[in-house]
């Protein structure tokens, strides 16, 4: 076989044909590509003996055999070893048949005579899919027992928020995995903190290599991570060694992967299945071993139907992946962020912290925070500067607010499609009660930020509420 042999060569292979000689072949064969384990059996009727009391990866079955079927018997492996995958070999290009044992569980189809490379490369991919399926059910089963856990990795990020706690326990459950995570969140919600933190729960030897690829073009991300030899391209006058070889025996973290080319993303996909690149300007084949972590602020699934992220990529990204809330979904972590970054710019700054009225914790609730957590900052960090009594002013946060709420209701009006998905028109009266709700709720009751978010007066507010009392 010409094939590459991609896991552990001492997984048990069990190969059942009534043929002697095919068994013959095929044994051979998979020993002469790596493998050390692969047992044999004529007789299907021996089948459980083997498979009841053995370790067995991988089951080859033959179609047509005496005393049981192939058919058959993948509906018995399936019932009582349902974990084990089954490739069917056949002397007959049937379809139909096909068709009918994939439904019942089969991984792959065969048709004889056995291509020898069609053969490893077929139990190669149904070895990866059982080893992945086994590890998402124990990292499942860790995740659900695991408890709450003060890690030192995840100093940097201030939450007490639940939902970023469960985020928390799957970073600590995932870090042993080799295979690649993605972290998908819009702009500002942390994701390189992340990517971070994962590193350390991981306790790499080697360094944490980042990368922002949006905007690269594929000459520059095949450079950029792969490196290139001298002469390469023009003005290529030395070697250069690229982010994955500096990631050797580390995490290398890529960020804005749904921003890369269909070209790039080939070759993304290569690092990540086989582990391998090839520096610009030559042949080569060099290996990785870095832990490589993933994220995007876009919606892969619609990049896909739109045919601008490869289906085959996404499903490798998909083995270990977890979504960051934004800050409005995460509101009682305000407290804690506006007293952290507080404490950070007033020592930026050289000045001493403020204190703050408890109506701003409401106000900031009101807001959306359209850029999440580093939106927070630079809304403290300026209003910081400005401030220069001992209580921190509101006007600066209020301002941002507004202008930004102004932007948002403009985007709003020029974008009205949910209005033709209705079925029936709602009254004036019915939607007018609905949005004074949601600017109540967001302002955790107070009539002032309300006012403010639906662009009346308080006293305009306060009239259209004592109306609707009246009305019941």
């Amino acid at each position: 076989m010409s094939g590459k042999l991609r896991f552990n060569p001492s997984k048990s292979i069990l190969i059942i044909d009534d043929d002697s000689q095919i068994l013959n072949s095929i044994k051979m064969s998979l020993l002469s590509s790596g493998f050390n384990n692969v047992n044999c059996i004529q007789d299907p009727r021996e089948v459980f003996s083997t498979v009841n009391f053995s370790n067995v990866s991988i089951i080859l079955l033959d179609m047509f055999m005496p005393y049981i079927t192939g058919e058959k018997l993948l509906e018995q492996l399936q019932d009582r070893h349902p974990g084990i995958p089954v490739i069917m070999i056949s002397g007959m290009n049937d379809v139909k048949s096909a068709v009918k044992c994939i439904k019942k569980g089969l991984t792959d189809y065969i048709v004889k005579p056995v291509d020898a490379d069609s053969l490893l490369a077929s139990i190669n991919k149904a070895l990866e899919v059982s080893e992945i399926r086994l590890e998402n059910s124990s990292l499942k089963e860790q995740l659900l027992t695991a408890s709450s856990t003060k890690n030192e990795a995840f100093s940097s990020i201030i939450t007490k928020n639940n939902k970023m706690k469960y985020i928390f326990r799957y970073c600590e459950v995932i870090a042993c995995s080799s295979q690649p995570t993605l972290i998908t969140g819009e702009t500002g919600t942390g994701k390189e903190l992340f990517a971070n933190a994962l590193y350390k729960l991981i306790g790499c030897v080697g360094e944490f290599v980042p990368a922002n690829v949006a905007g690269f073009d594929d000459n520059l991300f095949s450079d950029t991570l792969f490196g290139h030899k001298k002469g390469a391209f023009t003005g290529a006058s030395e070697s250069r060694g690229g982010l994955v070889a500096k990631a050797q025996n580390g995490v290398l973290f890529l960020d804005e992967i749904g921003d890369l080319s269909i070209t790039s993303q080939v070759k993304l996909l290569r690092l990540l299945q086989e582990r391998e690149y090839s520096p610009l300007g030559t042949d080569l084949t060099k290996k990785s071993n870095a832990k490589i972590i993933l994220a995007t602020h876009k919606n892969l699934k619609e990049l896909i139907k739109q045919d601008k992220f490869r289906r085959d990529l996404y499903y490798r990204l998909s083995m270990h992946q977890f979504h960051l809330p934004p800050l409005r979904d995460r509101l009682d972590d305000i407290p804690l962020l506006l007293n952290e970054f507080l404490e950070q710019a007033s020592k930026d700054l050289n000045r001493k912290p403020p204190t703050y009225h408890p109506e701003l914790i409401k106000l900031l609730c009101s807001y959306s925070f359209p850029g999440n957590i580093r939106e927070f900052q630079a809304m403290v960090y300026e209003a910081v500067s400005k401030h220069k009594s001992h209580m921190l002013s509101a006007t600066a946060f209020r301002e941002h607010i507004g202008d930004n709420t102004e932007n948002h209701l403009q985007n709003q009006q020029t974008n009205n499609n949910w209005i033709s998905q209705l079925q029936t028109l709602p009254s004036l009266k019915g939607v007018s009660d609905i949005i004074v709700d949601e600017a109540l709720r967001r302002s955790n009751g107070n009539q002032r930020i309300a006012s403010r978010m639906l662009g009346i007066t308080p006293q305009a507010l306060s009239k259209r509420l004592k109306g609707r009392k009246s009305d019941q």
